[in-house]
């Protein structure tokens, strides 16, 4: 049997879990880049009986899925994973199941969330670059959070981490979700408001949605256009929740006053994109996610159910 493991960028799938655990003659094969090239990819993948894929990176449509004829399992981290056609998979007869992560893999996103909001605001990049070319207090930072209003897009389980940190550093917090009640708001002390009024309202705006037809481009040109100049964008989430020319044309028109992005329309960022040259903003590669115990938990979990598949044991299912 043959398993390759996809975008293990930092190579160390083959450590964090007991591969050897798997029967006599398995092959495992790790790959540090994604290809985007179909063509290119499906060569790769040829051969492979086993796919452990990196929830959203690789993406697997059913065209893809209909030119890989040795494929029998699918194996994605994470709970759900819209990159894949499970219909297509199913029409194939492929086995698709996830494994998930660690808990702590929540609570990290959360933290790289406040990390790109301090940065943001305390002007930490800018600083520490003129600082190592000799400056000493070259801005002033203007900007204090208590008493500012921080906006959640997605009041789920990361969106209330989110909503936590912000009342800690003194943030009167609003929050809209598609299903928001003033009740759950009221659970943990955030008022629910209008979409139009959160995007009217903050200083600071921060995305914890899921990825999927309805929330795609749900911050788009008139959500954006409606925001405070002096206000700031955050996402952790997923790229497609934001109109991409949207968001480019207002941080060089400097419409508003900046965003930090650890998630992009396109992942890995092509190095020539136009965001990496704006000084407005503060980009991070997705590290929401990357956190030891939680990519060591994806693993164990992806071999445990490799060999579950091979006993003809039942799998841990992919959400949608």
């Amino acid at each position: 049997m043959k398993i390759a493991i996809l975008d293990d960028y930092q190579q160390i799938a083959k450590q964090s879990a007991d591969w050897g655990a798997l029967p006599p003659g398995t092959e495992v094969d790790s790959f540090a880049d994604t290809i985007a090239d179909r063509a290119a990819l499906v060569q790769r993948l040829l051969p492979y009986e086993v796919i452990v894929a990196m929830r959203e990176r690789t993406r697997f449509p059913a065209p893809l899925i209909d030119a890989l004829p040795n494929l029998r399992l699918l194996v994605s981290t994470g709970g759900r994973n819209p990159s894949i056609d499970a219909e297509a998979c199913a029409r194939r007869n492929v086995t698709l199941c996830s494994a998930h992560g660690a808990s702590s893999g929540q609570s990290s996103t959360a933290e790289v969330a406040w990390a790109l909001i301090l940065a943001l605001v305390k002007r930490i990049p800018q600083a520490d670059q003129a600082m190592r070319a000799g400056g000493w207090q070259e801005t002033v930072v203007t900007e204090s959070l208590a008493g500012k209003t921080l906006g959640v897009l997605g009041l789920g389980r990361l969106g209330k981490y989110v909503a936590k940190y912000g009342q800690a550093f003194g943030m009167d917090v609003i929050a809209w979700s598609p299903h928001l009640t003033d009740e759950r708001a009221a659970e943990v002390s955030v008022r629910r408001v209008a979409r139009a009024q959160l995007f009217a309202e903050s200083d600071v705006i921060s995305l914890h949605l899921v990825s999927n037809a309805e929330t795609k481009g749900i911050v788009g040109e008139a959500e954006i256009g409606a925001m405070k100049r002096t206000a700031y964008l955050v996402n952790t989430s997923r790229g497609p929740l934001i109109d991409e020319q949207a968001l480019v044309s207002a941080l060089q028109a400097r419409r508003i006053a900046g965003a930090g992005l650890d998630v992009f329309w396109t992942e890995p960022l092509p190095k020539d994109h136009v965001i990496r040259r704006l000084d407005n903003v503060v980009l991070t590669p997705h590290l929401g996610y990357v956190v030891d115990e939680n990519l060591k938990k994806f693993y164990e979990n992806a071999v445990k159910n490799i060999r579950r598949w091979i006993a003809g044991e039942p799998l841990t299912p992919m959400g949608r």
